[in-house]
């Protein structure tokens, strides 16, 4: 049971899914305090109103542009970043590797019909699928 409950998680695609899900839930966080802190106090000044804050920004007709609570955002999703590749990414990616599998790496080279102008031909095909153009060897 637990041999497959680790195959499960080891999948290649649960994990992919996995850290894109983290990166987006952090960019979230990031886009969050962009217009708690930025725009919605614009927002406000502009009509009126509002309440003063402290620390690094501007008060704009008694609205707070909390510019250091977005650069702390910003911090925050840089060491978020750092952590979820340096924890996650790397070890499965060395994980992967030792079972034969390249993850997280470079897209396999590609090259162009010059007929139809399809780029997604493997380097070495000698036809194009979707003309059937001959196509020259890449160097």
């Amino acid at each position: 049971m637990l041999r497959g409950f680790k195959n499960f998680l080891m999948q290649g695609d649960l994990i992919v899914i996995a850290v894109g899900l983290v990166v987006a839930l952090a960019f979230s966080t990031l886009i969050k305090a962009f217009t708690d802190n930025i725009i919605t106090p614009l927002v406000n000044a502009a009509a009126g109103g509002g309440a003063t804050g402290k620390g690094l920004g501007w008060t704009i007709n008694g609205q707070r542009i909390d510019l250091g609570a977005f650069i702390s955002a910003i911090i925050y999703f840089i060491i978020f970043m750092g952590v979820i590749y340096f924890l996650i990414v790397v070890p499965y990616r060395s994980y992967m590797r030792k079972r034969g599998t390249t993850v997280f790496g470079e897209p396999t080279p590609t090259k162009s019909c010059p007929a139809c102008k399809a780029a997604d031909l493997p380097v070495g095909a000698t036809r194009c699928p979707h003309c059937t153009t001959e196509l020259a060897p890449v160097a």
